[in-house]
């Protein structure tokens, strides 16, 4: 079976759940492998009082032993600890006396239309499960992947180059990311960081929330990831689908993205170089990717965030119980979820990297997987070189 996962649960249900099939027998892996991420996903300037709740922990319930993975699917279970405040509203048993509906839909949320395509009366129904704590066991899958990835050298980081008006070049992000996370909004410059915090500062007193911009980049990628022979199998694609499927993004780029589009052919393609007798290129204005296919140079890919629905200033929408205008129902949240999205980036690019790894290397065991990985590179090292 190809690398995949599917969660389940619900923002204040038991637990979060996330199932991963397809990683190969004998990857090392240990809960702290998953928990560092899950506990990067909860940092951030402006996160909302939930994440004083919470503390993200992954439990294993199959596919792992003595620390070593068995080729089967792996289970892995986070639970929430809100659950005791709300088990009245979200337990799975039936109950005497139900909740009070929720029929007042947010503006920018899945809950008019879920309502409408579910056949749903109680919004509840929807909003728990498009909640952003969903991501939690994509976090928990991608801490999989990326263990996975790194045993071949391929190191996943990211960063925010914007939040609201405050921004920061992101080509610098880009190469300064593995220094983000010494900043509370995941920006990897100091003086810029303070000002977003300011900003995000000025929102939460406004009652409102901030979107914003982040890059993730994949460093160690060897060429031929993806293939440009079936459009399914465009690796750009489907990282694109994977970055679109967080909450709230709505626009995704690679390398200079839609910078690309203003310029001329000559002044975006990534040349080829011979340097003491290897190829290289001049730059990486394409982000790593031609064809569908990875090239060897970083694989950069930024996204766009929109402010997240459920604000404290609730916006104008209709009772869909009285036909009444009203204002929309509102619950806690975030005033800036941007560098938490970031990170969730980072497991869903890793999560599709480590798909295509795998579809290029083998899937069975981590031995063929390395012999199979050494002989590709030995192999490339050598193109271009006179013989």
């Amino acid at each position: 079976m190809r690398f995949s996962f599917s969660t389940a649960g619900e923002s204040h249900g038991p637990a979060e759940v996330a199932l991963v099939h397809g990683v190969p027998a004998g990857l090392g892996l240990i809960a702290r492998d998953v928990n560092r991420d899950l506990s990067r996903r909860q940092k951030g300037y402006g996160r909302g009082g939930r994440q004083k709740i919470e503390k993200d922990e992954v439990a294993f319930l199959g596919g792992v032993r003595h620390g070593y993975t068995l080729g089967s699917p792996i289970a892995m279970l986070i639970r929430n600890r809100d659950y005791a405040n709300w088990e009245h509203r979200m337990t799975p048993d039936p109950v005497e006396n139900p909740p009070q509906k929720i029929t007042l839909p947010r503006p920018g949320h899945a809950d008019l239309a879920g309502m409408q395509k579910y056949d749903f009366d109680d919004l509840r129904n929807v909003l728990e499960r498009s909640s952003a704590r969903e991501t939690t066991a994509r976090v928990a899958a991608g801490g999989v992947a990326k263990k996975l990835l790194a045993e071949f050298g391929i190191e996943i980081s990211s960063a925010v180059y914007r939040i609201g008006a405050v921004a920061y070049p992101k080509e610098q992000a880009a190469l300064d990311a593995a220094k983000s996370d010494e900043s509370e909004v995941r920006c990897p410059d100091k003086e810029v960081s303070q000002r977003m915090k300011a900003e995000i500062d000025a929102a939460r007193h406004a009652r409102d929330a901030l979107g914003g911009e982040f890059v993730v980049v994949a460093r160690g990628c060897p060429p031929g990831l993806g293939s440009y022979v079936d459009w399914r199998d465009k690796l750009d694609a489907r990282l694109a689908a994977a970055m679109m499927s967080i909450n709230a993004i709505k626009g995704v780029e690679f390398g200079m993205g839609f910078e690309l589009a203003a310029r001329r052919s000559s002044e975006v393609q990534d040349e080829i170089l011979s340097e003491n007798g290897r190829l290289a290129r001049n730059s990486n204005r394409l982000g790593g990717l031609e064809g569908g296919m990875t090239n060897g140079e970083p694989v950069v890919v930024s996204a766009a965030m929109k402010p997240i629905s459920t604000i404290a200033k609730a916006l104008r929408t209709v009772d869909l119980a009285t036909g009444e205008p009203t204002r929309a129902f509102k619950e806690r949240a975030d005033s800036c979820a941007v560098p938490a999205a970031a990170v969730i980036g980072e497991s869903m690019a890793a999560i599709v990297l480590a798909e295509a790894f795998l579809e290029k290397f083998g899937m069975d065991n981590m031995t063929d997987i390395r012999a199979a990985y050494n002989a590709y590179t030995e192999r490339v090292a050598s193109t271009g070189k006179k013989h």
